[in-house]
């Protein structure tokens, strides 16, 4: 049986799938007035490259493109360690490898895998609450 293909860990947005850091930049972006193009041009990247980014349509950004996004809007602090965290979150096209684990962590990963695309909204917040309170619950 072939392993089933990787999920994008998106949600959509005005009808467009965009990433948790998309989703962070696009809000910057709005609330500062700044087009595309133009912040693509201050970070030295297209602007392809950087809807394909809020999009994800591309894998998650370098530590040092992440610092310059910080840079570029002046943030500070909470909503620069916020948009630091989004960017390790951001992986569109994510890989588990269970081999070795419990078998449940099999099952669970390929259940999600099937079933992520069909989740609302409230189902999607609610899986995302419980996983962290059993992280937190098993000291990981």
């Amino acid at each position: 049986m072939a392993a089933p293909a990787p999920f994008t860990f998106a949600f959509e947005k005005e009808g467009r799938a965009v990433t948790p850091l998309g989703a962070k930049i696009r809000e910057l972006r709005t609330k500062r007035d700044v087009s595309l193009k133009e912040m693509a041009a201050a970070l030295s990247v297209s602007s392809a490259y950087l809807s394909a980014l809020e999009h994800g349509k591309r894998g998650k950004p370098t530590w040092f493109l992440v610092q310059r996004i910080i840079a570029y809007f002046n943030v500070i602090w909470d909503e620069a360690e916020e948009i630091q965290r989004l960017a390790e979150l951001s992986d569109p096209r994510v890989t588990i490898d269970t081999a070795g684990m419990n078998p449940k962590a099999t099952e669970l990963s390929n259940q999600l895998a099937l079933k992520i695309g069909g989740l609302s909204e409230e189902s999607l917040t609610t899986l995302l609450h419980q996983l962290r309170v059993a992280a937190v619950k098993d000291g990981v």
